[in-house]
Parts: structure tokens; C-alpha cells; sequence
């Protein structure tokens, strides 16, 4: 599957602290409860006791996301804080357990789901920035996506003669057939969903057992016959079309051949991004609150010494600075914010972006441009390394972003393809070796700070380039090296809380302190996510109409 700038870089939109915990659990979920046509009565949930998610799943929203799916809901249904309690009074009983499940990824859940009738254990993986792959169910080795809409027939028959039958008979981009000892799955990825009238005359031909049907839970879906015109930086300069045209350009042209969507298209569904986003940093202007977290709101204090003009000149960086922080803190009050490549570093981009084209007075649709930029960047990331921490440490989340967000800011500077090329090379470059610490296990310290250097350093790269700097290593082998850096890191400090800032003895008391607010305040969390959904809408009422921003706002 090539990468897409919806899919895998710039999205998913969501709630929750983190993308690879919230909204990856959440799609697993989804695909989970198509697995058992939504009847679920009983969810036994296994972490690896070495995986990350041993330490992780509660404080960074794993459990909450994956409730979520399992119910049917979206990531941004703001019933989302209370998933745990709304799947039991629904009558699901789920439980959690730690256990030596012998794996190679860090995020790996393992879901054995059973009703009255069946009982089905699927296996998956969380990747990196939501993005997820089931890669096991019923023992049957699987690679599923969620890209296709898949169709799933269990059966005694021999696979292959099934598949003779499928070849006249359906519309299908990939026929699998999987075996686990004298039983086949059939797996048919397509467009749309073999049809129900086939299905009813393979039954009366072959021994059939089941059949299922699990739906796309990503934006942009494959097909066959996908071809991209690049997935290195590299082949990008190389690219016969792209002398003379723009970062931005190219993203398009990457995107329309990906997503099957017209350049339009692209730059409409960017620009409607960059709305949500700016909704993200009014709402955070405004004020957030939210009990189970370690950072109260602070972008109110900063804005009025922006005002008082009490900080130090720092030009637009001021500005930044606010609306990442605005964003970060949206996302720790569980709003709904953009994962730009992953919620942990959700901020750095879009608040650079939104921050310069205001002080520049650009338009939407222009920081748009800026953010495909960016995003492009974030693909040649995606296919050669990850945005999972987990994998390769706050490197390749913060300092991933750091590297769109240059390429952005150069881009919105003028730079030409080459000189965005360069700001991010010399961005990455500087962010090498960055860990994953979270303090008393919440995506909040140090990701506030390391998103507002992420951004900090974007703006120093981008005007370095736009200067003439030479970043002396091209961007692919600066993104290998990340790769190599990362994975080189002890697990401790790769989003574990075992390490760094997160073992500190004030990062346990936090936590333990967090722990006891949520046990003693549990009775009342209905009525406090009842006045967070009217706060909400509330907030929405108020800004329905409201323009940009401009100077005047500070």
C-alpha cells in the first residue's frame, strides 16, 4: 500500500491524547465488531507484558479508544472520555490482561471476542499516527488494512476452487487464500463488497462456514493497479514535471494519483483540514478544561503578555508558540484536533502554519498549500521510517514534524521544491536521537515543549534555507539515519514510561495523584462529560460565524 497524505500523514482527525493508542485502537475496534456483525457479548483485551502498551493502554487512551470502536462509535464522538463506562452499561464485559504474548511489535493487541454463538480472535498491530494492520485472525495470517472492504468466507472446501469460482464472478482487486490446517479463509479485497446473491450461490456449491464483512476504516482506499509518480525524495527531483512548480505542487500531483481525487479535490479536502484545525486553536484561545490531566490551561497567560508585550521580541515565533500551545491543549482536553503525522505531535505543523499565515494574512486555502507541503515530506517519512514512537522514539513524531513543518514554512516563504527540500533536511538533522519520556504516562509534558521546539526549529530551518544554507545530506539518507537512530534507542525511552522524564520521582507522584482523582471522581464522570458536550457546542454556537484572527485578537 503506498503511503497517503490523508491516510498516513496528515489525519486522522480525532480525539484522545494519541493517535497510535486513540484512534488506532479505535479503528482495530471498528473492525473487531464487523468481525462479530456487531453482536459482542464478552472482549478478552492482551497486551505483551515487553510491549509498550503493557504501561501505556490506560493513561494514553488505548482502553478509551478501543471501547469506542467496539461500540461502532467515530474518533471524534465526544462520548469518547466515558467509552469504558458506556461498553458496560451496553452489557459488554471486557477485560485486560498483561501476558507473555511473544511478538515482535510493541503495539499489539490481541482480542479474543466471543457472543452466545461464536468466538473469533483477531490479532493487530497499532503502526504508527493511526494507522493499523490486522495481521492475525483465527490463526489465519492476514494483512488487512483497512483499505479494502473486505469479505472473508470461512470454508472446508479447497480455497483454490473457490477462487476459480470468483474469478468469472467478481469484481475483485486481490483474492487471498489463507489455510490453517484443513480449514481456508477466503479473503476478497474490493471496491465494494461481494455481492449477496453470489455469495448465497457459493454456499450452494461449496462447504461454507461463515462469511463477514469488514468495512474501510480509512479515508482513502486502495485499489488495484495504484501507481504513484514518487515515493522518495530522490525520485521527486527527478520527477520530469517538477521543474518550476512549487512543494505544494508536487504533494498534488503525489495525492491525485493516490487518492483518485482530482487537484481540486486535494486542495479542498486540505483546506477543509486547515479549517478544523483553526476551530482547534479558537477553542483553545478560548480556554479548555479537562480533570484528568497535568497542564491547566496556559495559552490564556501567554496571550495576555503578548498583549502587555511583557515576553521578549521573538517576532512570529511568539505566535507560534500560542497556537501550538492552544492546539496541544485542545488535545489534552480531548477536543477534536488533527493527528499532523500523530496526535503526540499534532501542534508543531499546523500551528506554524496557521501562526504565519495569519501574521502574513494569508487564506485558508494557502495554508493548505503550506500543509501538503508539509505533508509530502511526511509521505517519503511514512515509507522509509515510522511515526511511531514506539519504533523510534519522540524522533519520529516531534522531529517528523519538524520536518514537514520546515518544508511548510519554506514553502509559504516562496522557497522553490529545493530549498523546502532543504529546511527539512536541516530540521530532521537536528532532531536526531530525540526520546519518548511522557510524565506520569499522558501525552502532555515533555510533548508541549518538544512540539513548540519542533516548530521553533521548522522556522529557524525554513528561513536557513530560504537563506542558501546547505543541508549537506539529501533528505532520504537523513530520514534513514532517523530510522536507524531510532530504533537504536534503549525501549525504555521509546514510549514505554519506563525511562527518562517519565521514571522521575515527581512524574510517579503525578501519576499516582491522577490515579486516585479518577477512582474518587468516577461516580460523577457521566455529568462532567454531559457539561463537556454542552461546553462544546456552546463553543461551536460562538464561533459559527466568526472570521480569522487577526492582529487586533492580541
Amino acid at each position: 500500500m503506498y503511503v497517503s497524505i490523508f491516510n498516513d500523514v496528515i489525519g486522522p482527525v480525532m480525539r484522545g491524547p494519541s493517535s497510535s493508542h486513540c484512534a488506532a485502537a479505535l479503528r482495530i475496534g471498528q473492525l473487531a465488531r464487523d468481525l462479530m456483525e456487531g453482536d459482542l457479548q464478552k472482549v478478552l483485551v492482551e497486551f505483551d507484558r515487553n510491549g509498550a502498551l503493557a504501561t501505556t493502554h490506560e493513561g494514553h487512551g488505548s482502553d478509551m479508544g478501543l471501547f469506542g470502536g467496539l461500540m461502532g462509535w467515530d474518533a471524534v464522538d465526544d462520548r469518547l472520555p466515558d467509552s469504558a463506562r458506556a461498553i458496560a452499561k451496553m452489557g459488554i464485559s471486557v477485560s485486560i490482561k498483561i501476558v507473555n504474548l511473544n511478538v515482535q511489535h510493541p503495539n499489539t493487541y490481541r482480542l479474543t471476542l466471543s457472543n452466545a454463538r461464536e468466538r473469533h480472535v483477531l490479532t493487530a498491530v497499532s503502526t504508527g499516527g493511526g494507522m493499523i494492520k490486522i495481521i492475525d485472525i483465527d490463526g489465519f495470517s492476514v494483512s488487512i488494512e483497512g483499505d479494502y472492504r473486505e469479505t472473508l468466507i470461512y470454508t472446508k472446501a479447497d480455497g483454490s476452487m473457490i477462487l476459480r469460482h470468483f474469478t468469472d464472478a467478481v469484481a475483485a482487486d486481490e483474492i487471498l487464500i489463507h489455510q490453517a490446517g484443513d480449514a481456508y479463509l477466503v479473503e476478497v479485497k474490493a471496491q465494494e463488497f461481494v455481492d449477496d446473491a453470489i455469495l448465497a450461490e457459493i454456499k450452494k456449491q461449496f462447504d461454507i462456514l461463515a462469511v463477514r464483512k469488514l468495512s474501510p476504516v480509512l479515508p482513502v482506499l486502495s485499489r488495484a493497479g495504484l501507481e504513484v509518480p514518487f515515493t522518495t525524495c530522490e525520485q521527486m527531483l527527478r520527477y520530469k514535471g517538477h521543474r518550476g512548480v512549487f512543494l505544494w505542487q508536487l504533494a498534488v500531483a503525489y495525492e491525485c494519483a493516490r487518492a483518485n481525487l482530482s487537484e481540486e479535490g486535494v486542495l479542498e479536502r486540505m483546506t477543509e483540514i486547515v479549517r478544523t484545525l483553526r476551530h482547534s486553536i479558537e477553542q483553545g484561545l478560548e480556554g479548555t478544561d479537562y480533570e484528568d490531566r497535568i497542564l491547566g490551561c496556559q495559552s490564556d497567560g501567554f496571550s495576555r503578555h503578548m498583549k502587555d508585550k511583557s515576553l521578549l521580541d521573538a517576532g512570529l515565533l511568539n505566535r507560534i508558540i500560542l497556537y501550538v500551545t492552544a492546539i496541544m491543549e485542545v488535545k489534552s482536553a480531548m477536543g477534536i484536533i488533527v493527528a499532523a503525522p500523530t496526535a503526540g505531535a499534532c501542534a508543531a505543523l499546523p500551528g506554524a502554519c496557521l501562526a504565519v499565515g495569519d501574521e502574513l494574512g494569508l487564506s485558508d486555502n494557502d495554508v493548505a498549500k503550506a500543509m501538503l507541503a508539509g505533508g509530502m515530506i511526511g509521505v517519503f517519512i511514512a515509507t522509509r521510517s515510522t511515526f511511531a514512537a514506539e519504533i523510534a522514539g519522540c524522533q519520529a513524531e516531534c522531529g517528523a514534524a519538524s520536518g514537514m513543518a520546515a518544508a511548510a514554512l519554506a514553502t509559504i516563504g516562496g522557497g522553490t521544491t529545493e530549498q523546502a527540500v532543504a529546511a527539512a533536511s536541516i530540521a530532521l538533522q537536528n532532531s536526531l536521537g530525540m526520546v519518548c519520556d511522557p510524565v506520569a504516562n499522558r501525552v502532555e509534558v515533555p510533548c508541549l515543549g518538544k512540539n513548540v521546539m519542533a516548530a521553533s526549529n521548522a522556522l529557524a530551518c525554513a528561513n536557513m534555507a530560504l537563506a542558501g544554507y546547505d543541508p549537506v545530506i539529501p533528505l532520504d539518507e537523513v530520514i534513514e539515519a532517523m530510522d536507524r537512530v531510532g530504533r537504536s534507542l534503549p525501549y525504555q525511552l521509546r514510549c514505554t514510561a519506563l525511562g527518562g522524564l517519565s521514571v522521575t520521582k515527581t512524574s510517579k507522584a503525578i501519576e499516582a495523584k491522577l490515579k486516585r482523582g479518577r477512582r474518587d471522581g468516577s461516580t460523577d464522570r457521566r455529568q462532567r462529560t454531559e457539561d463537556r458536550r454542552q461546553r462544546t457546542e456552546d463553543r461551536r454556537q460562538k464561533t459559527e460565524d466568526r472570521g480569522q484572527m487577526t492582529d487586533s485578537d492580541f
